[in-house]
């Protein structure tokens, strides 16, 4: 009879699904095993539940001292997918939270920034890990940047969350404008967010807030729709299976934790904007950035920024280095890219969204600026997702 593995998943977030997805993939390619899943996490806490059955091995989200000494008790080997400090003698995969640190400052700094500030928690050892990544990353560019952070209390509450747009609130008054933010989760990005509405500041405008693990949900539920650096949680869940074989072969990892690299920047409307100076350029880039999708034209902005085509040529080549009317391409062609990859939209549907009356067209454009068709692309984002 094949072995019988244990997980521990609240399958209620969306990174505990991607990663029951990477953990899936590993066994259908290479040692198919009996998977028994605990989508509640009962396994935790409940050590007379997790002792019901005789497990030859564990995949565990949700790590706690109870359910490491049972497993250590019962010899189930056991792998740790929490983000959080090692056990010892517990193979662990984690983020590379530093790396998702840097990637966070390349972002901003790409984007034209001057100021920058990080927005974490004190008492998390993973927050900590992505500020010091933040600030690495803008010292190598030989640049610097505020931070506000405060203590976690572990779970979210009312009452907390108000607290924390209060004290944002006073915080993000005294920075300088326009200014990029990295939080250190999509939480504590959309409290930064209702913090800007209350200052009556405006994103991405004023301040662009970025967070961290592109939970899809939470950051389209956000107004604007928050950007958010999206981990591999599907290659920490493939990397996890492939360990716990190596344990129930009798080897012993080289290192006991191993960090996975971020998939990158998923870019989204709350750090869509380039930080320029001149309001008019500023204000017609914004329009752009809300009615792209619409299928505008470059008369379209010159009556909303009050310009003649020369005027807004020159403004435009002076400060992004490019046409209006390419700006309107650049901007169609990221949602396409989005689209491309977060839905399973047919063509036809994709160029509604985005303002093309014709697929043909539409599918030039795309290949003209990405260098491929809009098929090949979803084909290779997909097995991205997979690597």
């Amino acid at each position: 009879m094949a072995p019988e593995l244990l997980l521990v998943f609240q399958t209620r977030y969306e990174e505990c699904t991607s990663m029951l997805k990477g953990i899936a993939h590993f066994h259908r390619l290479h040692s198919p095993r009996r998977l028994f899943l605990d989508d509640q996490a009962r396994s935790e806490a409940d050590t007379k539940w997790l002792r019901s059955r005789k497990w030859d091995g564990a995949i565990s989200r949700h790590t706690t001292p109870a359910l490491v000494r049972a497993c250590a008790e019962m010899g189930v080997p056991l792998v740790d997918l929490n983000d959080s400090e090692p056990f010892d003698g517990v193979p662990k995969i984690r983020p590379d939270n530093v790396g998702i640190g840097h990637m966070g400052a390349e972002h901003f700094i790409e984007r034209g920034y001057s100021h920058f500030a990080f927005c974490g928690f004190s008492n998390a050892g993973w927050a900590q890990e992505r500020r010091d990544g933040f600030v690495e990353g803008l010292q190598l560019a030989g640049r610097t940047c505020e931070i506000f952070e405060v203590s976690y209390p572990g779970d979210l509450n009312p009452y907390w969350d108000a607290e924390q747009t209060t004290a944002l609130v006073a915080w993000l008054e005294a920075l300088p404008k326009p200014i990029g933010v990295m939080a250190c989760n999509d939480l504590r990005a959309l409290q930064i967010m209702a913090a800007t509405h209350s200052a009556g500041l405006v994103v991405p405008d004023d301040v662009a807030v970025l967070g961290v693990n592109n939970e899809t949900i939470r950051c389209e539920l956000s107004n604007p729709p928050l950007s958010s650096v999206a981990p591999n949680a599907f290659r920490s869940g493939y990397e996890a299976a492939q360990l716990l074989e190596e344990l129930l072969q009798g080897n012993r990892p080289k290192t006991l934790v191993r960090r996975i690299d971020a998939l990158g920047v998923v870019l989204r409307h709350s750090t869509d904007v380039l930080a320029i100076q001149d309001r008019p350029t500023a204000s017609a880039l914004g329009y752009i950035r809300d009615h792209a999708h619409k299928g505008i034209t470059v008369a379209d902005v010159m009556k909303h920024a009050f310009a003649s085509r020369s005027q807004l040529e020159k403004k435009f080549r002076r400060h992004i280095g490019r046409s209006p009317q390419a700006e309107i391409r650049r901007v169609q062609v990221a949602k396409i890219r989005q689209l491309l990859a977060e839905t399973d939209f047919p063509l036809k549907r994709i160029a509604e969204l985005t303002g093309f009356e014709y697929i043909e067209y539409m599918s030039v454009v795309f290949k003209r600026l990405v260098g491929e068709s809009p098929g090949a692309y979803r084909q290779k984002v997909q097995r991205r997702f997979k690597d």
